[in-house]
């Protein structure tokens, strides 16, 4: 008895791990291909997509004021560990500049690296994974029209177990459905422009919206603000339960100057989004601003009160 047991308890050992092996698997995730048909890059619309995926929010060399110094080395701290941006300039020993461009697409869109593993999810690729395959070839483009930076990045600090990168297999298996974005036919070309924008290349929820124990959105409460997930202060609600009393002008301005309504101004990252959003297209931006303002109200998770000695923001 004692021998069955041990040979039943050793076949679904091995049948458990074979199928945490198969979840975990970047092959596992479909996604956009290119074909070997000719492409013309639109380095123009490039240019447009680098501003509104906020690429130089996170990959530009900090301290420096040249947003296309795309070195990296910006810590993004988190629940999980503090994250550093990769150096994706041209730099072909430190930077992308060796990359194919079906490596650069499986990476923005799919979360995947070159060498084949899991980027960690502070890549903001669960948003990336909905944007068109011709918008990434474009970036892809656009970058390597920039100056190569040279500089490894350091390694992230990130705590056992969350980094063994084999188990975001199954993050990704929960928190990501590979859709395109498709518009809506009840909707103006206007707001759909700004739905894709907002919910692809801009990524707006993956810092708007509260998250659960693992990490993932919570869909429920999307765009209704909660906890920083950069670990200081509290990340607004702008669904119309945040911002009904803003209308689309004042939404498109605050994207173009950083400026409120009320005369406050933006703070923290919210500041480098601004310097992205700012260069789009006044077209863009008021897209955008019709999008978020057709938002409907969502009550997200309460705000904890301050403190006596005020150190809660």
């Amino acid at each position: 008895m004692p021998r069955r047991v041990f040979l039943a308890a050793a076949v679904i050992g091995v049948a458990a791990f074979g199928i945490y092996w198969w979840l975990t698997a970047t092959a596992l995730i479909g996604g956009a291909l290119v074909t070997e048909r000719a492409y013309t890059a639109n380095l123009a619309n490039g240019q447009t997509v680098f501003n509104a995926g906020g690429c130089s929010s996170c990959h530009a060399v900090p301290g420096q004021p040249d947003r296309l110094k795309l070195g990296g080395g910006l810590a993004i701290p988190s629940p999980f560990g503090t994250f550093y941006a990769p150096n994706i300039s041209p730099d072909a020993v430190d930077g992308i500049g060796r990359w194919t461009e079906q490596e650069f697409i499986d990476a923005v869109t799919k979360g995947i690296s070159p060498a084949g593993t899991h980027y960690f999810p502070a890549f903001p690729y669960t948003s990336y994974q909905h944007a068109k395959v011709e918008d990434i070839r474009d970036l892809f483009a656009f970058l390597k029209t920039l100056s190569p930076v040279a500089g490894k990045v350091r390694g992230h600090d990130v705590p056992f177990p969350f980094n063994i990168r084999r188990n975001i297999g199954i993050w990704k298996w929960l928190f990501m459905d590979g859709k395109p974005f498709l518009p809506e036919a009840a909707h103006s070309q206007q707001w759909n422009r700004g739905a894709y924008l907002v919910n692809s290349l801009g990524h707006c929820a993956e810092c708007h919206s509260p998250r659960d124990f693992l990490g993932g959105i919570i869909a429920a409460q999307r765009f209704a603000g909660g906890p920083n997930p950069e670990g200081e202060g509290w990340v607004p609600n702008i669904t119309q339960k945040g911002l009904g009393d803003w209308s689309e002008k004042d939404i498109g301005y605050f994207l173009e100057t950083g400026q409120m309504p009320d005369g406050d101004s933006a703070g923290g990252s919210m500041v480098r989004v601004i310097r992205n959003v700012s260069q789009l297209s006044p077209g863009d931006r008021e897209a955008i601003a019709v999008y978020i303002k057709s938002l409907p109200p969502v009550e997200g998770p309460p705000r904890p009160k301050k403190t006596k000695s005020g150190d809660q923001s």
